[in-house]
């Protein structure tokens, strides 16, 4: 078994980047990520939202890899917490872990670390592509408030040109 860890601030608040989160997927930065399902979310008595999802993935493997199977010996099992960071709202506080677990292969020691490593490398990605959705996210509340505003301006713009 290997642990791994790792922790981020974003510059959103908790709010903005939680609502990222359960959007993140599909996104270009993650292509392998191909469906997300929701087994169980829930909020604890102390008001914590807990979420556990099941993200398939495509990794676009050799067939010789496929044909052996690695899906009864692998095991991840990643958690993510988002806290509002502890000195300023306007952040986020990302806390990482990963409990990696290969079973029933010599050398699985070293494939251990190969997982980590490259959990290490897509977590950049996954970070990225938070940023991505949070970006998107913040243009569709403008476009929003740029149709609504819009939208009232309207009649006064048609009353004043009536009135010409």
């Amino acid at each position: 078994m290997k642990i791994w860890t790792s922790e981020h601030v974003f510059d959103h608040p908790w709010e903005t980047v939680t609502t990222a989160a359960m959007q993140k997927y599909p996104n270009p930065m993650n292509p392998s990520v191909v469906g997300v399902d929701v087994l169980d979310r829930h909020v604890d008595p102390s008001g914590k939202l807990h979420s556990h999802r099941l993200l398939s993935t495509e990794w676009g493997l050799p067939s010789i890899v496929k044909s052996i199977s690695f899906t009864n010996m692998v095991s991840v099992d990643e958690r993510l917490t988002y806290k509002p960071h502890p000195q300023n709202p306007e952040k986020t506080v990302l806390t990482q872990e990963a409990i990696i677990s290969v079973k029933g292969v010599s050398l699985s020691s070293y494939l251990e670390g190969l997982m980590a490593s490259t959990i290490s490398s897509n977590a950049s990605k996954g970070r990225e592509a938070m940023e991505w959705v949070i970006h998107k996210l913040n243009a569709e509340i403008e476009e929003l408030a740029a149709s609504a505003r819009g939208g009232m301006r309207t009649p006064l713009v048609a009353a004043a040109l009536a009135e010409k």
